[in-house]
């Protein structure tokens, strides 16, 4: 405890305006100097309270919250709040307020959050930037300085793929501690050596990032009774899916994938690839969407210069680029929405196409004849009582289960519901219509990490064609089988090797620099760097010079995990053996928890010697 930089003791929190209904209740816990600890949960569960609640934003209704003294922290809500005329420098340089260019340009920090985050006109006045630039603004106001504790909510909404890579290379670079709510899985899983799940009231605290937590509780849930039937079995499939994936996704030690594959191994793939093939044939025949010798420009750039591009029947497609390339545009010229500026559109006749756009569709708030005041589940029968995903067959209430919507909660009228939930209901719309081809523009805003499980769940099954624009990497290497990237040179690039093949095009493109570093200017000039002192160049050291060594380590910390591992399972045998022997088992305890203790930190300098490795 001497070591944490905030403790919770026995805190509760409330709705507020509503004593009834508790987000936390009597919760233990701390954050420890260097914990990089991911929140994650339901939406509404408390996931919010808590971060407001660990930075003094938001009082406790009881217990005791204690920081330590001097602590620096800073604090990203989710609000945008930022000051009325002031502009972007007034806010990210806050505190070089009144000095000169050159002072905050020598601070690499400064430097890199700019461009990292793409911030190059810092005289802009803030009241005229979008919903994502002031997100993006208030997050490098954020990080420029050197606070002891980072607290974050949802930083990575706004970002692109990009962005969010460098957002966790950052974050991975400092020393301070950091406590994030987002539902950006990869990110959880690339950043977080911790994970805290906020349910019902309590707060279960988790070793490792997202990968972790998902293998823990489809641990807990192989062993839960047959009411827990169907989450078992979606955690299940989940971590199946994470164990298939490409081998960097998962570094464990080998104990734990053994009992991985212990687990799932009668669980099939996610999808049955050729099942769903003839499912979509039969529903959409050959021809799907096709753009050929197609043109479409923004303003005076082009977007597609006489590009051909065809969708087949069961193609799962994602596609990727930096903010502003034109993906939201790609989608409306395959709905026909946004005109073609060339070539033409080709679309089958058995089409049946919906598209999830980023704007919430207004459904009514009041009563009268254009269902408002409905409730929810009225609104989603209302398209149809029954649906056929693949060879499922749910009804309306089933479906909205799935998606967030608990019995009791299909009961609310629709116009009190948050703007997330709108969001869910939407898409849950869209599937009860039984489209062959869906189009979905950023699908996982406002989603918490379960129904996005749950939604990836629906979309296995689910036979047609399917596009998805997303910055969420987890989601389109879940439940796409392609991708393709607009990389501002008026073509649609295939991928074969998805979203790393991505990074690395943009890395190259800039030069060598990561393609997220590139682009922020002050005035039209970048900031000079520094020059390094002494005048010569550092020497380099040997990149594979590097993975040898850390492959070496890493085994010879992988050997060290199985004997503890085995020593641990020697110590349960002998305390059930010392049961009635109550000095023994004393002795015999004490040794387990310094076997586990000495475990735990093997694995973490194995997990930093595996990424090494890797990277």
């Amino acid at each position: 405890m001497a070591d944490n930089l905030v403790n919770l003791e026995k805190v509760t929190a409330h709705v507020p305006g509503d004593a009834s209904r508790v987000l936390l209740d009597a919760v233990s816990l701390g954050v420890e100097r260097g914990d990089r600890i991911g929140v994650v949960g339901l939406n509404g569960g408390g996931k919010t309270t808590l971060l407001d609640i660990v930075t003094g934003a938001r009082n406790p209704d009881g217990g005791r919250v204690s920081r330590v003294g001097g602590l620096k922290l800073a604090h990203l809500a989710q609000g945008d709040d930022l000051p009325r005329g002031a502009r972007v420098r007034d806010v990210v340089l806050a505190a070089w307020r009144g000095a000169a260019d050159h002072e905050w340009a020598a601070d690499p920090r400064v430097r890199d959050v700019l461009d990292g985050l793409g911030i190059r006109d810092l005289e802009r006045p803030v009241t005229g930037l979008s919903g994502g630039e002031k997100r993006r603004v208030a997050l490098a106001a954020t990080l420029v300085g050197e606070p002891d504790l980072v607290v974050l909510d949802e930083p990575t909404n706004h970002l692109d793929v990009e962005g969010v890579s460098w957002l966790a290379e950052h974050l991975l670079a400092r020393r301070c501690g950091v406590v994030v709510v987002t539902h950006d899985r990869w990110f959880l899983d690339a950043v977080c050596t911790r994970t805290w799940e906020v349910a019902n009231g309590r707060v279960e605290s988790y070793a490792g990032g997202y990968g972790d937590w998902v293998f823990a509780r489809a641990e807990r849930a192989r062993q839960a009774d047959a009411a827990e039937a169907r989450r078992r079995n979606l955690a299940r499939k989940e971590l199946a899916w994470l164990r298939r994936g490409p081998p960097a996704r998962t570094s464990k030690p080998r104990y734990r994938i053994e009992a991985a594959e212990a687990l799932i191994a009668d669980v099939p793939p996610p999808r049955n690839a050729v099942e769903l093939l003839g499912f979509a044939t039969n529903r959409l025949g050959r021809t799907v969407l096709e753009l050929e010798d197609a043109t479409v420009r923004i303003g005076s750039r082009v977007l597609l210069d006489d590009v051909t591009w065809r969708l087949g029947p069961g193609d799962r497609i994602g596609i990727v680029g930096v903010n502003g390339s034109g993906k939201t545009t790609l989608l409306r010229a395959l709905t026909g929405e946004r005109p073609l500026d060339g070539g033409r559109l080709v679309r089958g006749s058995t089409v049946q196409l919906a598209e999830l756009s980023q704007e919430l569709v207004e459904l009514g708030r009041g009563p009268g004849a254009d269902g408002a005041g409905q409730r929810v589940l009225e609104a989603v029968e209302d398209v149809a009582r029954h649906v056929r995903l693949g060879k499922l067959e749910m009804t309306a209430s089933q479906v909205l289960e799935r998606l967030g919507f608990p019995a009791a909660r299909q009961w609310t009228p629709v116009g009190r519901l948050s703007g997330g939930e709108r969001r869910r209901l939407q898409l849950t719309r869209l599937l009860m219509a039984e489209p062959n081809v869906l189009l979905l523009d950023e699908p996982t805003n406002d989603l918490d990490v379960d129904t996005l499980a749950n939604l990836e769940d629906l979309l296995d099954g689910w036979p047609g064609t399917l596009v998805v624009v997303s910055h969420d990497r987890y989601l389109v290497e879940r439940v796409c089988d392609t991708v393709v990237a607009l990389l501002g040179d008026g073509k649609i690039t295939h991928l074969p090797g998805g979203i790393e093949e991505y990074l690395a095009r943009r890395a190259d493109a800039a030069g060598g620099v990561p393609a997220a570093r590139t682009g922020a200017t002050v005035g039209g000039t970048r900031p000079a760097a520094p020059a390094a002192r002494g005048g010569a160049a550092p020497r380099p050291v040997s990149a594979s010079a590097e993975q040898r060594a850390a492959r070496k380590e890493a085994t010879r910390l992988e050997r060290r995990l199985d004997t503890l591992t085995a020593r641990e399972k020697e110590l349960h045998t002998a305390l059930v053996e010392a049961a009635t022997d109550p000095t023994q088992l004393v002795e015999l305890t004490r040794q387990l928890d310094e076997v586990v203790a000495e475990r735990d930190a093997v694995e973490l300098e194995w997990l930093a010697a595996a990424e090494a490795a890797e990277s």
